[in-house]
């Protein structure tokens, strides 16, 4: 059997890379055709990656905690016979057979050589670090050198330079007069935050950040340097829906299997909304705003471990209140148990948190980039309010709540901002008290 070559198979949408976490096997190890080899992580969902076929692990060509791009080689699968023919991963000419005559290999060694004499010294890719390509889009974009990259210090895996470095770099760049102050500067600020003015007492308990932890930092330090927050709030009367819930809910368990929580209620007013005021369901590139034709509603979930993450419903309004409902509690259930796919984590273009459930009345939620807007729904609380008969005003009780909507003040001004969470108001205060499961 000639050698496997195991690559980093594309685990969804945007996905340019993931983290080795843990090794299963060892090289000279023994593998069946579909036995894991090797648990990776993406952004925030852990997967495994599977051996396409028996025989023996040859060569391993990454360490744990090694960031790899999509598509690289990360383990050489043979038999014990086999000739390895693997390529280093860091190494992409390939070695000359010593068995070759001296002509042949000076002539490979010169032709494999030939293209890294030749490229040109500003050109990132000749550098001998690793950059995502979206740090390698953002140096070139703002003509930063080799030198000037290599020289940033990087908070990632293995020192490497993220997008929040290189953002904090350019920031930085022009009140800096050398790299090096600068480099100085991100390594004491980013890279080692403990290192602060921050008085540490004996009795103080210092937590690291999990891998999970840091990557939601990361993303909230990058959202609010990208995007101009806006908050608009309204007050919702949410009576009609908490007494038709209360009503149905043990039908609805019985017929379909399911709790029914007010959870995708709301995302059925969401919806609505969105297709009311499609600009809202957007995402900026450069100078382009793009409307997103498919309603990928993103529901933020916590994790018992006190993260969050963002599982995404596609097509959402594809789905009636029962689908809507199986969907909810199908991802927030995977999302506990650590059993999400990278594709339920891709693609989502609006997000929805409920706060309340935590008991919070409102919030000031943090963009999922690269979405332009999130609401959040605050706890729904009975309040005496002024209401309107056939009699006239009379105070009554009623079940009130709040909606808050965070959005990117660059494409969304606040009358469209407002007027959309206006609409999901209307949208859960009009909620036919007579509809049937």
């Amino acid at each position: 059997m000639a050698n496997i070559e195991v690559i980093l198979p594309k685990m969804g949408e945007s996905v340019a890379e993931a983290t080795i976490t843990t090794w299963l096997k060892s090289v000279g190890d023994t593998i069946e055709e579909d036995e894991t080899i090797v648990e990776i992580a993406t952004d925030k969902v852990d997967s495994e990656v599977p051996s396409p076929a028996s025989g023996v692990i040859k060569e391993i060509l990454f360490k744990e905690g090694d960031v790899v791009e999509v598509g690289k080689v990360i383990v050489v699968i043979g038999n014990e016979d086999s000739e390895d023919k693997s390529i280093s991963s860091k190494n992409n000419t390939q070695t000359v057979q010593t068995l070759q005559e001296d002509t042949l290999e000076e002539d490979v060694v010169e032709k494999v050589e030939e293209p890294i004499s030749n490229k040109s010294k500003n050109d990132i890719n000749a550098s001998n670090n690793f950059y995502s390509p979206l740090v390698k889009s953002i140096a070139k974009t703002e003509n930063i050198s080799i030198d000037e990259l290599d020289s940033i210090a990087g908070s990632g895996t293995n020192s490497r330079v993220t997008k929040t470095d290189i953002l904090s770099y350019l920031k930085n760049r022009d009140n800096s007069t050398t790299n090096k102050n600068i480099k100085a500067e991100s390594s004491q600020i980013d890279k080692n935050p403990t290192k602060t003015n921050i008085p540490i007492s004996q009795n103080d308990e210092i937590i690291e950040m999990d891998r999970m932890r840091t990557l939601i930092a990361d993303h909230m330090v990058m959202s609010k340097q990208t995007s101009p927050h806006v908050t608009s709030f309204v007050e919702a009367d949410v009576t009609n829906i908490v007494r038709w819930r209360n009503k149905h809910k043990d039908a609805f368990f019985k017929r379909d299997g399911e709790k029914l929580t007010f959870t995708p209620i709301f995302m059925e007013a969401v919806i609505s909304a969105l297709k009311d005021f499609p600009n809202v369901n957007s995402m900026l590139d450069g100078n382009k705003i793009i409307i997103k034709k498919s309603i990928n509603l993103g529901m933020a979930t916590a994790l018992p471990s006190g993260n969050l993450i963002v599982p995404v419903i596609h097509n959402a309004d594809n789905y009636n209140l029962s689908g809507l409902a199986k969907k909810v509690n199908d991802l927030a259930n995977r999302a506990r148990n650590n059993k999400l796919k990278p594709e339920d984590i891709q693609g989502g273009s609006y997000t929805l948190t409920n706060v309340g459930t935590f008991g919070n009345v409102m919030g000031t939620p943090i963009i999922n980039q690269p979405q332009s807007a999130i609401l959040a729904v605050g706890a729904i609380r009975k309040k005496p309010a002024v209401i309107e008969t056939p009699e006239g005003d009379a105070i009554a009780i009623r079940h009130l709540m709040f909606l808050s909507h965070s959005y990117d003040h660059r494409i969304i001004d606040g009358a469209l901002g407002g007027s959309f969470v206006r609409k999901v108001a209307d949208y859960l205060e009009q909620f036919d008290i007579e509809r049937k499961i």
